[in-house]
């Protein structure tokens, strides 16, 4: 229990710079009393004394001002850093080493008992700030969720979502699990190198749209010369459209 207790802690110290050492972790963080009362409330919930898991949930919700239904599974070394506001509900799992931020909902979107009403969250993943996981779906291995993201549908692993809805992206994740070290923790789901699909989109059609207006001053330059070849030269390709569409695409950039 106590090795369990102490791998739990040093889980915290290396995701947390804020963390000094294993006293000030286990009597000052209350993401880690909220896991450990669960442990005790889940048990309870699992022998049939339902009543008394609720009341202790109450309580460490009064004490931690952490929610979590005492029969919600969660996983080891899984940390709640600030934790205040966080609510997970019924049937909620949470996989090894996970890291869950202020204010997330892991939360249900069916009014039906005895059904899975609330999302599997994977291995290694990060839920940011204020994010809510509404359904009875599954968050990969390693995915990341950005702050206030609204997740309905199932990401896949090593996937970032962002937005409301949220939208999923793909970044270039480690490999394997031993390569993810400290240096790439991800606080707060913020992952380097990672382009919004929308963005892209726009830009993709901004392009589009440039090459087009490229197109189309050749050919008036090309009919103007057969015209009047002395007016040709006052129709540049530059002109235009050309230079329109390059002052949006600025714009967007910024």
């Amino acid at each position: 229990m106590f090795n369990s207790l102490f791998d739990h802690v040093d889980s915290i110290i290396a995701r947390d710079p804020a963390a000094r050492n294993r006293l000030e972790v286990i009597t000052c963080y209350p993401g880690l009393h909220a896991v450990w009362l669960h442990r005790i409330s889940h048990f309870l919930w699992s022998i049939g004394l339902k009543w008394i898991a609720r009341l202790l949930s109450v309580l460490t919700r009064f004490i931690t001002g952490i929610e979590i239904h005492p029969g919600a599974k969660i996983g080891r070394r899984v940390f709640l850093d600030h934790g205040l506001g966080i609510v997970i509900g019924e049937t909620t799992e949470i996989g090894d080493d996970c890291t869950i931020y202020q204010g997330v909902t892991l939360g249900g979107t069916s009014l039906y008992k005895d059904i899975k009403r609330h999302p599997t969250i994977g291995k290694d993943v990060v839920v940011s700030a204020g994010a809510k996981v509404l359904g009875g779906f599954t968050v990969g291995d390693g995915a990341r969720i950005g702050s206030n993201a609204v997740v309905l549908k199932e990401i896949p692993a090593g996937a970032t979502a962002v937005g409301i809805p949220a939208r999923v992206l793909h970044p270039d994740l480690p490999k394997s699990p031993e390569s993810r070290t400290k240096e790439y923790f991800s606080a707060y789901g913020i992952t380097p190198n990672v382009d919004d699909p929308v963005s892209m989109a726009l830009k993709g059609l901004i392009d589009a749209s440039l090459e087009q207006g490229v197109k189309i001053a050749e050919l008036e330059q090309a009919l103007a010369q057969l015209k009047n070849p002395a007016s040709a030269s006052s129709l540049a390709p530059e002109s235009g459209t050309k230079r329109d569409l390059g002052v949006i695409k600025e714009w967007l950039k910024e």
